[in-house]
């Protein structure tokens, strides 16, 4: 089980918005150069609030590892095959009409990965993912109370 700390930002209609936070592990991590939550720009995630966790609280997210193998494999090995498949199909259809390999295979090869990229994003968005591709919050750590601005002297 893959797990990450983060803050709740946000609760509304039974999801939150919870910002993650950089842990001790990623300074040893050889992939920090690249990763979105080192590279300190804030990644917020939205997650069902399954345990009523409320803003300022600090939660743990997980994600069964073989669910993120999987999604990788989606995400990072059909669009190469789309990519050589396209390319060789490409190059089959420049043959076939007399016409330069290079160019159709690049257009060939460029169609049919952002094909498969749209119709990711589309199974993605149209609901059919299952759950056990999604982060949970898994349990609530501890809450923050929220601080109060500098101007304010009550």
């Amino acid at each position: 089980m893959i797990t990450e700390e983060g803050i709740v930002e946000e609760v509304r209609n039974h999801k939150a918005a919870v910002r993650l936070v950089r842990s001790s592990a990623c300074s040893g991590c050889e992939h920090h150069g690249s990763c979105e939550v080192f590279s300190g720009e804030p990644k917020v995630i939205e997650v069902p609030n399954d345990l009523q966790a409320e803003i300022g609280d600090h939660v743990e997210i997980s994600m069964p590892e073989q669910s993120l193998m999987k999604i990788s494999l989606f995400v990072y090995f059909f669009p190469v095959v789309a990519l050589i498949v396209g390319a060789f199909a490409g190059q089959m259809w420049a043959e076939s009409f007399n016409m330069p390999h290079s160019p159709a295979s690049i257009v060939g090869g460029g169609l049919a990965m952002a094909i498969t990229f749209w119709a990711l994003r589309w199974f993605e968005r149209s609901g059919r993912v299952r759950d056990e591709y999604h982060p949970r919050m898994t349990r609530i750590l501890f809450n923050e109370p929220p601080r109060h601005q500098s101007g304010d002297s009550k």
